[in-house]
Order: C-alpha cells, then structure tokens, then sequence
C-alpha cells in the first residue's frame, strides 16, 4: 500500500523557467543560447546541484565552456531570484495529500544558491514532512544513494512510496530501490494515475 508521495521540485511544484529568466535579463537570440549551452545545459549545471563546488568554482566552469562569454554570466547568474517560481497549486496539493493521510517529502536536485534566492518559490516545504535538497547532502539524482538517503532517513519503506518526477531516468532510478513512479507532466495527469493506482487522492 503507498503510504507516501516523494515530489520532484523543479517543473512538479515550480517551475523551472530559466529560458524566460534569462530573457528577463535582457538575453536574446544566439547570446541566450550560448549562455544556456554553457550553463544551465551543460553538466556545470549539476555541479551547482551537487553543492561540492562553490558558486565561484561553478561560473568558472561555465567560462571554460565559453570564455568569451564571462561578463554575461555574471550578469545573468549574480542573483538568480525569479529562476524558480511556486506554482499556484502546489500548496494546496501538499495539504489536500496530507489532510488524507499521505506522507508527504521532496527530492530534489536544488543548489545552496537558488534555494536561498528563491525562497519564496519554497513555500510548500514547511508543509511537507521533509525530503532532501540535493545541495545539502552533496548527492544528485538519479544517483541511487540519494534514494536510499530518503528513506533512510526518514524510515520509509520503498515499497510504501511513489515518486512523482519530470525526469524519466530518475523515476526509473527509484524503481530499482523499490520506489513506484510516475512521470510528471501536469499535476491533473499525475492525479490520475495515482487514483489508477487505487489512492484515493
């Protein structure tokens, strides 16, 4: 019996909008995509996530991948409020799942940095019965220890959990630990195959 639901933060609860983002900072055309080749698109990326490198060493590595570009990164990534903004269910959601009896926790590849920028995007944490934000824990998924690291610390069974992620690699990750998945795409599609599943949600 699922007893638990383990959200996905960016693109399930926020949305990750760093396209927009970026053109809110006055990026455009062959300049925007550049900076999203050479960051928010490259591995760099999960390094930031991963919160072993500081934010410093982390621009770094995105002039390795474009040198010529150091000032604009600068610019676009110096504050990142805006990046990541809660969307207008997701706190109504937790509460409805926990109102019916559902444990409720986040696993989420989140940096130091946008956490701490975006924090108003955060506003269902304080709901949820906890979870792990990669950063803290220097682990990424689908790395099967930060799975393993969830249930741990929290006591859950595998089995007695579903895992709701727009990523299909890191669903699939938690499968092999036990964890039921499903692939993120709208919060009505996910409402419905978790009822496929017999939850009453």
């Amino acid at each position: 019996m699922i007893r638990n639901i383990i959200f996905d933060i960016g693109n399930v609860l926020t949305d990750f909008r760093w396209k927009e983002f970026l053109e809110e900072k006055g990026f455009s055309g062959e300049k925007l995509e550049r900076i999203a080749r050479a960051s928010v698109l490259s591995p760099v990326w999960s390094e930031l996530d991963r919160g072993k490198w500081t934010f410093e060493q982390v621009l770094e590595g995105f002039v390795r991948n474009d040198p010529e570009m150091e000032e604009e990164f600068h610019r676009a990534y110096d504050d990142m409020r805006g990046i990541v903004v809660i969307r207008d269910y997701a706190v109504e959601w937790v509460r409805e799942l926990k109102k019916k009896g559902f444990g409720v926790y986040y696993l989420s590849n989140f940096s130091e940095k946008i956490e701490r920028e975006c924090r108003d995007g955060l506003a269902f944490l304080p709901e949820m019965d906890g979870g792990i934000l990669s950063h803290r824990d220097k682990l990424i998924k689908p790395d099967p220890a930060i799975y393993a690291l969830l249930l741990e610390r929290f006591g859950l069974r595998a089995e007695e959990c579903v895992f709701l992620d727009d990523t299909p690699v890191n669903i699939e990750a938690g499968r092999k630990l036990g964890i039921q998945g499903i692939v993120f795409q709208t919060r009505e599609q996910a409402v419905r195959e978790l009822r496929e599943m017999g939850l009453e949600v």
